[in-house]
């Protein structure tokens, strides 16, 4: 009995296969200031020049747009207007990623992180946290997102009790 010898193709890697096909991620920023203090103010605008700089500086990523609640604090969602804009864009599917300063301008809440990022993860939306250099997608993510959104909310509590 004669064996009979198959070739299997060889293909290149994934990655590569695919490379044709590539997409900018679409970037949105978001920015967030507590108080309307001369500084704070400037912090804002330190946080917009830094990102949209960060975002056009990358080959992989387009700058949509910038969300920005100046003088408002993080512990709700209801009064920061930008962040509903931002949250409302997504679900139309403006951008690809949200890149903010950290998980505490993100929000100082940690149901309400939780609640929005799980959201944006339906949308197909990342969130990267540059400070904490944390990525919604990524497997550890959403861990170390509960624990360090709940020591910004322990965080703002225990600043407001001292004011």
């Amino acid at each position: 009995m004669k064996k009979i010898i198959h070739k299997i193709k060889v293909y290149p890697k994934v990655e590569k296969l695919y490379e044709p096909f590539y997409q900018k991620r679409r970037v949105a920023i978001y920015a967030r200031v507590s108080t309307s203090s001369d500084e704070q103010l400037h912090s804002i605008e330190a946080q917009r020049d830094y990102y949209i700089k960060y975002v056009e500086e990358r080959s992989d990523l387009i700058f949509v747009k910038l969300y920005a609640d100046e003088g408002i604090t993080g512990t709700s969602q209801k009064m920061r207007v930008e962040f509903q804009k931002m949250m409302s864009d997504a679900k139309a599917g403006a951008f690809d990623l949200i890149i903010t300063k950290s998980i505490s301008r993100f929000a100082r809440n940690t149901v309400d992180s939780l609640i929005c990022i799980r959201l944006l993860k339906e949308y197909g939306i990342e969130v990267y946290f540059q400070k904490e250099d944390i990525g919604t997608f990524d497997s550890k993510g959403e861990f170390m997102i509960t624990l360090l959104s709940s020591m910004a909310q322990e965080e703002s509590r225990s600043i407001s009790e001292n004011v």
